[in-house]
């Protein structure tokens, strides 16, 4: 991990390029807006605190957006991504800043049954470019990488193994939760999912062979799965990989993909496992904290297991005495918990809003709506 650390690149004293310098100067930005955040919902009161949320929210998603689009126009221009990628992933995050913000201003069913159908249409657009692009070519030949028949078989046997614990811990925690997406749960998908991608462009760090470390980048995922539940969050934290897949490709083996995109971050949506864990309802940080705790060390194990079978050769390579694959690949993984270290310090700060949590658990659905208790309050109406 050492090793790893020293050759990374550590993108926010970093001005080598036009995107660097730009990415370095939005990570301070962020990390100074955010600082000013915090400050004034502890200082406002009352309404003032509610009026400044609200033009928070806006200018939060539309802060995403920017970041998001210009990043991904710098990705365009230096790192040469394909135009069929591009086109698809700038027309979707138009798509979500424009639903995002009409949400902020107007809501109602119709609203977002159009919104959903065209944020939708966007990411099928997305996926459809993707497959396109990534039919073509042998992955293992491109990155120099042969992978054994052992190996293939334990990728899809480790990737097999770790979707059916992530679906049984989605439903067993999510069994209260309301059955199916309806408009609003996937107008919200689409905007956390935007926010994580706009933040995932801010990297503190990356290393040599994939992986990186970033600004809080899980947190609207976490905080969605958090409000919505874990059968909600795994699915927009697959969504979620599988544009990691375009923004940043390390793909070797299908089975590889598979662990290291849709399931590692699909892990992330059970970080609202503990929501509704009555005991600990009057500490929401707790909740928070210890869902993202499962979440990560479920993607470690994902990140893990691809690297021990999919890139042993790297492992092997990394230093002038040959290592074991399994060590190296814990050691070099291990960044995760750096990642989602400062994902659970933003999150504790943000949880310790009693205004913040109020709204968030007006998305929560109890079989037996208790209006008399104060820390959960029951299903409001969509103008809420």
């Amino acid at each position: 991990m050492l090793l790893s650390l020293m050759s990374a690149k550590w993108y926010p004293i970093l001005f080598d390029s036009p995107m660097n310098a730009t990415r370095s100067v939005a990570i301070w930005l962020t990390v100074a807006l955010v600082a000013a955040f915090l400050v004034c919902v502890f200082v406002l009161k009352g309404e003032r605190r509610q009026k400044f949320l609200k033009i928070s929210l806006i200018s939060a998603i539309a802060y995403a957006c920017v970041v998001g689009i210009m990043f991904l126009a710098f990705t365009f221009a230096e790192d040469g991504i394909q135009t069929i990628l591009f086109v698809p992933l700038l027309v979707l995050i138009v798509a979500i800043a424009a639903s995002a913000i009409t949400l902020v201003f107007k809501r109602s069913k119709l609203i977002y049954i159009i919104l959903g159908c065209i944020v939708g249409a966007a990411l099928v657009a997305v996926f459809a470019c993707m497959g396109v692009y990534y039919a073509s070519g042998d992955a293992e030949d491109m990155n120099g990488v042969k992978i054994t028949v052992s190996e293939n078989v334990a990728l899809y046997l480790c990737a097999a193994g770790l979707i059916a614990v992530i679906a049984f811990l989605a439903f067993f925690f999510g069994r209260k939760d309301k059955k199916g997406f309806d408009s609003k749960s996937i107008s919200y998908a689409a905007i956390c999912i935007a926010m994580s991608f706009a933040l995932s462009y801010l990297r503190i760090v990356k290393l040599p062979q994939g992986g990186s470390v970033t600004i809080a980048s899980l947190l609207p995922l976490m905080i969605y799965a958090y409000m919505f539940g874990t059968k909600k969050g795994v699915f927009a934290g697959m969504i979620y990989g599988i544009l990691q897949a375009v923004q940043d490709p390390w793909i070797v083996h299908p089975a590889q993909f598979l662990l290291d995109y849709p399931i590692a971050f699909a892990a992330i949506g059970v970080a609202g496992m503990f929501a509704n864990i009555k005991k600990l309802d009057k500490l929401p940080q707790i909740q928070f904290a210890l869902g993202a705790i499962v979440a990560s060390v479920l993607r470690y194990l994902a990140h893990i297991l691809s690297g021990v079978f999919a890139f042993s050769e790297y492992a092997l390579d990394a230093a002038e005495n040959p290592i074991s694959p399994w060590i190296y690949s814990l050691t070099y993984n291990s960044f995760v918990f750096v990642d989602i270290a400062i994902v659970i310090a933003a999150g504790v700060l943000v949880f310790s809003s009693r205004a913040f949590v109020k709204q968030a658990r007006k998305f929560r659905v109890e079989e037996k709506p208790q209006p008399a208790a104060e820390e959960v309050p029951t299903e409001q109406s969509e103008d809420d």
